[in-house]
């Protein structure tokens, strides 16, 4: 890895869980490009954080579901490269964006499969594959899993397949990307509340809070420290693993 200032990559970064991420690589010294599909406000109030930690940001807009943009996108990760962090490669790809869905079976829509495909499987696919020459070898990416791919609920079926397809494809990452010493892995969040995709409710959280060993729900500030974490020198020995981070959800 590089000796300058890292820089990381992350999706869905202007609330919930992509907003910590950002917020906690800035801690650990890291710059920050994130990404916003509509927030542009919120985007730019996290940069303002992050640049109040003394390191530097910028906020591009990016819709992770739209495959047909990501040329143009990657334009503009160039642009801000050269410009705002004075190089031509980044170091940590953290592929979080992405949006909630319940639905039973027998009434899911071919639309919403489609769109739980292109955001969480097919977006992460080809959005990883456009990043690929800007990564810096050494780099590391993270892909945002969810505990659904191994405890089922109901209604999540669209949503839960996808991201078992993650998590195949991150395992392949760190295979094909092993000559690079690009390291790979997953975090699969349990139920997370506060400024994400996620159903808020009082009965909700305290159906995931019964089920759950440490007896409460998560919130963002739970799981930006673990990506921060994979994208620390201390694990850079593991690849092509499963971090499962719910305090102890169906055990």
């Amino acid at each position: 890895m590089s000796t300058s200032p890292k820089i990381a990559l992350v999706t869905g970064g202007s609330r919930g869980l992509g907003k910590d991420m950002a917020l906690k690589l800035a801690r650990q010294g890291l710059d920050v490009i994130l990404t916003y599909r509509s927030q542009q406000a919120e985007a730019a109030a996290v940069v303002a954080e992050i640049e109040a930690l003394g390191r530097r940001a910028v906020a591009l807009p990016l819709n992770a579901a739209d495959l047909s943009t990501f040329d143009a996108f990657f334009a503009q990760v160039r642009t801000a490269l050269g410009s705002t962090f004075g190089t031509d490669r980044f170091d940590f790809l953290i592929n979080n964006a992405g949006t909630s869905l319940s639905a039973p079976i027998a009434e899911l829509t071919e639309a919403q499969f489609d769109d739980m495909l292109n955001i969480h499987f097919k977006g992460v696919y080809f959005l990883t594959q456009k990043a690929l020459p800007l990564l810096r070898d050494g780099g590391r990416i993270v892909n945002v899993s969810s505990a659904t791919t191994r405890s089922s609920f109901a209604g999540a079926s669209a949503y839960a397949s996808m991201k078992g397809a993650v998590e195949v494809f991150t395992r392949y990452l760190a295979l094909e990307l092993g000559p690079r010493g690009i390291a790979a892995n997953v975090v699969a969040p349990g139920a997370v509340f506060g400024g994400g995709a996620m159903t808020d409710t009082p009965e909700i959280r305290a159906w995931v809070a019964q089920m759950t060993a440490l007896g409460r729900t998560a919130e963002p500030d739970d799981i930006g420290g673990i990506v921060a974490f994979l994208c620390s020198d201390a694990a850079r020995w593991l690849n092509g693993q499963r971090l499962e981070a719910t305090g102890g959800m169906v055990l």
